[in-house]
C-alpha cells in the first residue's frame, strides 16, 4: 500500500471510530457503521453509472437481427454500470443507503432513478428476456436480483412496496430457475468470479428464508450439501488468483454457515477451514497494482467480500470474534481506492465496499 492509501485507510477508520463512540455516548445503536458523509461519497458510485448506458458489455447470444439493439431498448430496468448485474447491485446499493440513511444526499435522484426503471413495463422486458435465455447470468446476476427483492421488501417506506410489486415476477421466475436448475448441476463451480456456486446461492437463501419460498430453501439446502459437506482442509493458501473478487473457501463458509445448524458447522468447519480458530489467523489482503485494469481491480472486490464473509461469520458465533481484525484490514487497503476510481471498478466496487459495511 502506497502512504497515501495508508494514511487515507487510516484516517476512514479514525473516522469511523469516533462517530461510533459519539454515537453510543448518545445511547445509539450505530449498526450502520458508517457516517452520513461517508454514505453519501459511497451512493455516488451508484448514482453515476445508474443511467450510464456505455460502455456495455451485454454478454448476449444474439439469433436474429431484432436482438442488435442498445442496452437501454434490450434491459430498460437495468442498462447502465457496464453490464446488467453491476446495474441490479447499483440499484441495490441506492436502496441498502436509503434504507440505512432515510435523508442521504442524493436521496431524490436515487429515488427518481429507482421509480423511474423498475416499473412493471421495465421489469416485463427483462422477464421476456430470461424466459429465452435461461442460462443468463446464471448465477451472479440471479443471486443479485434476489437480494434486491429482498432489501425492496424489507424497506419502510411507501415507495418500496410498488417497486416491489413491480420486481415480483422477476425475482419468482429467477426462483424457479433456481429450482429447475440445481438438480442437473452435477458438479459445483469452485472460482472466483461470477460463476462460483456457493455465492450464487447464498443472496438466494436468504431470499428464500426471507420470503417463505420453501421449495428454493430446499433445493439449496441439499445442493449444498451433496457439493460441501464432506469438504475438508480447503487450501485457501492458493488464494488469490489473478481475477478473484470472491474466495472460493469463503463463500463456500458463507453459505455453510447459512444451511447447517451450530452444531453441525462447528464440527464442518474445524475441518474445512481449522486455520480460522486460531485467534492468530492472518490473511494477507488481495494486492492491486493497476486501478485502470477491469480484471484486476477485481482484487478489490475480494478484499470487500472477505470482510463480509469474515463479519457475518464473526457476528454469528461469538468464537470467531477475532476475524473481525481480519475484515478490518481488508476494507483498510480497499475502501481509500474508492475514492476517484476509475469506471472499470467505479462501476460496480461499491456495492461490494456498502455490503461488508452495512450487513
Amino acid at each position: 500500500m502506497n502512504i497515501r492509501a495508508r494514511y487515507c485507510a487510516i484516517a476512514f477508520l479514525l473516522v469511523l471510530g469516533m462517530s461510533n463512540k459519539v454515537l453510543a455516548s448518545q445511547g445509539i445503536d450505530n449498526s450502520t457503521s458508517i457516517s452520513a458523509h461517508q454514505a453519501a461519497n459511497l451512493m455516488q458510485l451508484p448514482l453515476s453509472c445508474a443511467e450510464t448506458e456505455y460502455p456495455n458489455k451485454l454478454s448476449q447470444t444474439l439469433y436474429s437481427d431484432d436482438d442488435l439493439a442498445s442496452p437501454k431498448a434490450l434491459h430498460p430496468a437495468f442498462y447502465g454500470c457496464f453490464d446488467w448485474h453491476s446495474a441490479v447491485h447499483g440499484h441495490w446499493s441506492m436502496v441498502r443507503l436509503l434504507k440505512a440513511f432515510p435523508d442521504i444526499e442524493g436521496r431524490e435522484r436515487a429515488l427518481a432513478i429507482l421509480q423511474q426503471h423498475i416499473t412493471p413495463a421495465n421489469v416485463a422486458a427483462d422477464l421476456a428476456y430470461f424466459k429465452l435465455n435461461s442460462s443468463w447470468e446464471r448465477p451472479y446476476g440471479w443471486a443479485w436480483l434476489l437480494k434486491l427483492m429482498s432489501e425492496l421488501h424489507t424497506w419502510d417506506d411507501p415507495l418500496a412496496a410498488p417497486l416491489a410489486l413491480a420486481l415480483k415476477p422477476l425475482a419468482e421466475h429467477l426462483s424457479g430457475q433456481y429450482v429447475t436448475h440445481l438438480p442437473k448441476l452435477v458438479y459445483p463451480i469452485r472460482v472466483g468470479e461470477h460463476t462460483n456456486t456457493a455465492f450464487g446461492l447464498t443472496f438466494a437463501w436468504d431470499y428464500a428464508v426471507l420470503f417463505g419460498d420453501s421449495k428454493l430453501k430446499a433445493a439449496i439446502k441439499k445442493r449444498a450439501q451433496d457439493f460441501y459437506l464432506n469438504d475438508k482442509n480447503c487450501p485457501i493458501e492458493w488464494e488469490p488468483s489473478g481475477y478473484d473478487f470472491l474466495s472460493p473457501c469463503l463463500e463456500e463458509l458463507d453459505l455453510m454457515r447459512r444451511v447447517l445448524p451450530e452444531k453441525h458447522f462447528m464440527v464442518w468447519v474445524k475441518d474445512f477451514l481449522p486455520q480460522l480458530l486460531s485467534p492468530n489467523f492472518e490473511l494477507a489482503v488481495g494486492e492491486v497494482y493497476d486501478r485502470t485494469d477491469g480484471k484486476l481491480v477485481h482484487l478489490d472486490g475480494l478484499n470487500f467480500s472477505r470482510a463480509w464473509v469474515l463479519s457475518a461469520l464473526a457476528r454469528q458465533y461469538p468464537k470467531f470474534r477475532h476475524l473481525e481484525l481480519v475484515a478490518d484490514k481488508h476494507l483498510a487497503y480497499s475502501l481509500p481506492n474508492l475514492v476517484d476510481d476509475s469506471y472499470e471498478g467505479g462501476h460496480w466496487l461499491g456495492s461490494f465496499a456498502i455490503n461488508a459495511l452495512l450487513p
